[in-house]
């Protein structure tokens, strides 16, 4: 999924900031600030949003970034899933704090949580 959308994506962070500057880019490309989160988590935050397994408070707390962030990432990320013609359904589980979901996803794991690598 996130092979798909990395080349929509990246053309769809170009032109908000050719709109937020006006103008064409004067600085090479990398330049600037850090990136908070990466393509793939911005698409695994949005999905994670979309079948509404957590709020967005949590997930800032998951992925260590602030609310606005993750505000951020499902308002671009969200049309490109849609146009992409992947259809999120809302799961039926809920987790109201990060570890609830942890706990979660551990209690199906046969590895400990410390031996998970993360993805990026």
């Amino acid at each position: 999924m996130a092979t798909r959308l990395a080349e929509s994506q990246a053309r769809q962070r170009e032109q908000n900031r050719y709109v937020r500057r006006g103008a064409v880019r004067r600085r090479a490309m990398g330049a600037g600030p850090p990136v908070k989160l990466s393509d793939a988590d911005r698409i695994l935050a949005t999905v994670l949003y979309l079948r509404r397994l957590c709020t967005q408070a949590v997930l800032a707390e998951l992925f260590n970034v602030d609310r606005k962030t993750i505000t951020i990432a499902v308002q671009q990320t969200r049309p490109l899933l849609e146009q992409h013609g992947y259809v999120i359904t809302p799961s039926t589980a809920r987790f109201p704090a990060p570890a609830d979901l942890v706990a979660f996803l551990a209690d199906g794991e046969t590895t400990p949580l410390s031996e998970i690598k993360p993805a990026c």
